[in-house]
């Protein structure tokens, strides 16, 4: 069990210090007798950083200036460069680039969360070769690591063996960290290399070996539909914690064949309950689509590109059918699982995909009439995991625990709305919840910003690099004061 808390571990202010992944620039300034600044750059040194891109210093340079509020900016400066400062690993193989990136205080990749924390500097790589270099390494180790076992969520750079070993699965490989299926982890590389291709026009990194990977991909998801039976994976785990392992000997809750995508864990690596996670098949329909465009213009295989356009129309068809709910205050909603038999679970997590994250994804506008009464549920008392308290207000979910919020779940509200006042009050919330440290961290105590988890969660960092860079460029006057 202390084990897995390295994971999703309750990392206090006075537990693992930044120490440990920043060089701690108060200590010059407190030996020299200066008066120490009121804030102080928390990035690594420069020959510490892992990885330097000149386009990503510049946009930091050109946009800090636009951000009148003192701390927002130290943040932005702290945040935005925190993947490629301290979770990148690059290099060449066998004549392609390679790179592996680590969630942060944990030294193994996450397929979902790799792609998600490089998302925000693919707009900057037709400025930087280096850079593009980088990203194009990300989608080739994703497809290596698909190739190696499609149903893993988080992989060693190497076969390095894992904690995680002793889990009762079929194909516990050295080379994989975790063996938990999410849908998420095979749409995360396709995200990720459709957005690469689009900005550069460059197809080199779709050879063969990405395209086995991309069979894969579709072959997993049919037989995750479970039309011919329970399909090759199950999953328990030995432990006192209920949401890390599966039920029924790790097959879970039965479900109903009716076209939907069993997602066996959540984003969050958390069990599901209902089989069917409804903002994991939005994510799968948007990613067969892009798959399908790719397989068609890229790869020139019809073939693949109308299984795929097929997959996506008969899930997007049984999310419209077995995936709503008609909720007694919110009205007609998504359900956050269902089972196909009539059951469904009326809640949000803030992991992404979720439902709040779907119009970020692309599944859905934020417009959208069933989306904002989805929208008004998550962001209430009807959502058993949203939390309000002295210290703000957000959702959360059961990986960490009751009134703990999640600043991710507050940069995707802010994500998906034109409110301007929403989008202020968001901004806020995120300042003031930093527990003093400039970071943004896995959740915080509603009671107490001080009390958060994970100290270095590269993600929430680069997402709220991402999400202060779309104000700018949108609404630049919210930046221009002081909040």
């Amino acid at each position: 069990m202390k084990k897995y808390m390295s994971r999703r571990s309750f990392l206090k202010t006075g537990g693992l210090a930044l120490a440990a992944v920043v060089a701690n620039p108060s200590q010059a300034f407190a030996s020299s007798g200066m008066p120490e600044p009121k804030y102080i750059s928390q990035r690594p040194p420069k020959d510490k950083r892992a990885f330097v891109s000149k386009a990503v210093e510049k946009a930091i340079e050109e946009n800090k200036k636009k951000i009148k509020d003192e701390k927002l900016r130290w943040m932005f400066e702290n945040c935005f460069p925190n993947t490629l400062d301290t979770t990148v690993r690059y290099k060449t193989k066998n004549g392609r680039p390679d790179t592996f990136v680590i969630t942060g205080d944990i030294d193994a990749m996450w397929l979902r969360d790799s792609s998600a924390q490089v998302w925000p500097y693919l707009p900057l790589m037709k400025e930087d070769k280096d850079l593009q270099l980088l990203i194009a390494g990300l989608v080739n180790r994703q497809a290596e690591c698909i190739r190696i076992d499609p149903y893993a969520n988080a992989f060693n750079d190497g076969p390095l063996g894992s904690y995680w070993e002793t889990d009762h699965t079929q194909h516990m490989v050295k080379e994989l960290h975790e063996r938990k299926w999410e849908i998420d982890s095979l749409c995360y590389p396709i995200r990720l290399a459709y957005r690469y291709w689009l900005l550069t026009e460059d197809t080199s990194v779709f050879n063969a070996g990405w395209h086995e990977a991309m069979k894969l991909v579709l072959r997993t998801f049919k037989e995750q539909q479970r039309k011919q039976g329970l399909g090759p994976y199950s999953f328990t785990r030995d432990c006192d914690r209920p949401t890390d392992s599966q039920i029924n000997g790790g097959w879970g809750a039965p479900v109903k064949p009716v076209g939907l995508i069993v997602s066996s864990f959540r984003p969050s690596d958390d069990a599901t309950q209902y089989g069917f996670l409804i903002p994991s098949n939005m994510f799968a329909v948007v990613s067969l689509r892009q798959l399908a465009e790719i397989g068609h213009k890229v790869y020139g295989d019809d073939g693949f590109a109308g299984e795929c356009t097929a997959l996506a129309d008969e899930v997007d068809a049984a999310i419209r059918r077995y995936g709503t709910f008609n909720h007694p205050v919110c009205g007609r909603i998504y359900a956050f699982e269902v089972d196909g038999f009539g059951n469904a679970l009326c809640m949000d997590d803030a992991n992404v995909p979720s439902l709040l994250a779907a119009p970020y994804l692309g599944y859905c506008s934020f417009k959208d009439v069933l989306y904002q009464n989805t929208r008004k549920m998550i962001w209430s008392d009807n959502n058993p995991y949203f939390f309000s308290g002295k210290a703000g207000e957000g959702v959360g979910g059961p990986h960490v625990g009751l009134n703990y919020i999640w600043p991710m779940s507050i940069i995707m509200k802010a994500l998906t709305t034109d409110d301007a006042e929403e989008i202020n009050a968001c901004l806020k919330l995120l300042r003031d919840s930093d527990g003093g440290t400039g970071f943004v961290h896995e959740s915080f105590h509603s009671e107490n910003a001080s009390d958060f988890t994970r100290s270095w969660f590269a993600w929430a960092n680069t997402l709220f690099g991402e999400l202060i860079l779309k104000i700018i460029k949108d609404y630049p006057g919210l930046l221009s004061q002081t909040l």
